[in-house]
């Protein structure tokens, strides 16, 4: 996977496959909503699962009924790159199991 930051123009490509995410403060970011607490710590240990495979971490924040990640490549100068997009993609693939919107 490239750590190459990726350009601002290959970050918005990349974002308009990823519905909810968004570039803010130099970090792709999602925030998901669930219906209960056990449902967003469920999550929350899939996205761990994803993260030790891919030896990547975001900035994971578990609330009531909430999820929210934020990352970016520090081995790149803390920009977006690849292996940001594909944590996100991997992550977009497992919510809707866990019911989160």
């Amino acid at each position: 996977m490239a750590v190459e930051p990726l350009s601002q123009k290959e970050i918005e490509e990349r974002l308009s496959e990823l519905p909810g995410w968004s570039l803010d403060d130099g970090r792709l970011t999602r925030s998901y909503r669930l219906d209960s607490h056990f449902a967003a710590t469920s999550l929350v240990v899939h996205v761990a699962r994803i993260q030790e495979e891919l030896n990547h971490h975001s900035e994971l924040t578990l609330g009531y009924h909430s999820v929210a990640l934020a990352v970016n490549t520090h081995s790149a100068g803390d920009a977006v790159t690849d292996l940001d997009v594909e944590l996100a993609r991997r992550v977009e693939a497992v919510a809707p199991a866990h019911g989160a919107r």
